[in-house]
């Protein structure tokens, strides 16, 4: 396989949970097996493939990855996500210190060591640290894997990008692309950003948008409709915290309504995830309802039942969002790039339909941006 000329991309990771350890895995993947890679979304896409994309720097705060490289730190504990390919001696990085604030709720630090974190006895680096080493490696974009509901940490990374000349890629639901003064600071710095909380390659999301539009695209009245998720993986444990879940039920239930033609009452849908089940570790399994009326009132319902790896499904998003991000910058974008978020995320700046998003994605990375 011949060598790739494109300047990689410069890329720091906050959060070495299940979906870094996708992430770092599928690029590795990606360099090893080029065109034979299997499951790749976009391939190439404006000039740039997932195996361009390098990590130069990560940062957590459980003692079992901070230190150590990354190619190791993202096979520790509590991660469980499948090893698809192992073979990591590339990815040398190493995990620095972050600093706890809300990244770590009491009700993550009391559960089985394999399950839970263990926060690491390290001094935590400050903003300006952060800053610094974010410069040093000459990080160009970082990407936001943090636990649902941490809204301080997400902030003080969101700034460290910005005080760093990073691109942000915000992949979980605390608002910062979608938020109108996040959206500003990023828009004065020239600075592209992403999100916010993405919509995994074909996890529950997507599927349920689908059903959603196609019943209205067929003239049947949708009356009510639920999403219940279960899984067995860190980010389902933290969510077992209700105080932590809020801005995750808004944001996927945001997805669905934006989706139909009508919205339905806040008593007619709920969506989310409902349980922990720790045998499942990386599984997820979704279950959706839809009941509605056809012709005359004739009743109809429709159920699914969908099983996936959790992580690999959002890590293949966060591949094409970490080229946008790079696409963007060349390009000298700031603020949130709506032609690409709209496909990639739950809670964009501003919702599309699946088909229009992939449209104006596609367009933005040739060149065709309807960005203002």
């Amino acid at each position: 396989m011949t060598s790739n000329p494109v300047k990689p991309i410069r890329t720091a990771i906050v959060g070495v949970g299940n979906c870094a350890s996708s992430l770092v895995q599928g690029i590795s993947y990606c360099r090893a097996l080029g065109d034979d890679a299997v499951g790749v979304t976009f391939p190439v896409l404006g000039g740039y493939r997932p195996q361009d994309v390098e990590i130069v720097a990560a940062f957590d705060v459980d003692q079992r990855k901070v230190g150590k490289p990354l190619g190791e730190a993202v096979f520790a504990a509590p991660n469980c996500t499948e090893r698809f390919y192992t073979e990591l001696d590339g990815q040398t990085a190493q995990v620095m210190r972050g600093p706890d604030l809300d990244g770590v709720s009491a009700f993550m630090r009391n559960q089985a060591p394999d399950k839970s974190f263990v926060v690491s006895s390290a001094p935590a680096l400050s903003r300006e640290d952060v800053v610094a080493a974010l410069k040093a490696a000459e990080a160009e974009v970082v990407i936001n894997f943090l636990p649902v509901g941490s809204h301080e940490a997400v902030a003080f990374y969101a700034q460290c990008a910005i005080d760093a000349g990073c691109a942000l890629v915000n992949g979980i639901p605390v608002f910062i692309a979608s938020d109108a003064v996040w959206a500003e600071r990023f828009r004065q710095a020239g600075l592209p950003v992403l999100g916010d909380d993405f919509k995994a390659q074909f996890g529950a999301t997507i599927t349920h948008r689908s059903l959603a539009r196609l019943a209205d695209m067929r003239g049947v009245k949708v009356d009510r409709t639920y999403q219940l998720n279960v899984g067995g993986n860190t980010d389902f444990l933290n969510m077992m915290d209700m105080d932590r879940l809020a801005t995750k039920r808004e944001s996927k239930t945001e997805a669905v309504q934006a989706s139909m033609d009508a919205r339905l009452d806040d008593n007619e849908i709920r969506i989310g995830p409902s349980d922990y089940v720790p045998w499942l570790n990386d599984r997820k399994v979704a279950y959706v309802r839809l009941e509605g009326r056809l012709l005359g009132g004739a009743r109809t319902s429709v159920e699914m039942r969908l099983e996936v790896e959790d992580s690999p499904n959002a890590a293949a998003m966060a591949l094409v969002a970490i080229r946008c991000a790079r696409i963007a910058r060349e390009r000298g974008l700031g603020g949130p790039i709506e032609d690409a978020s709209a496909f990639l995320f739950k809670h964009p700046p501003v919702q599309l339909d699946d088909a229009t998003g992939y449209n104006r994605l596609v367009a933005f990375a040739d060149g065709h941006s309807q960005e203002g």
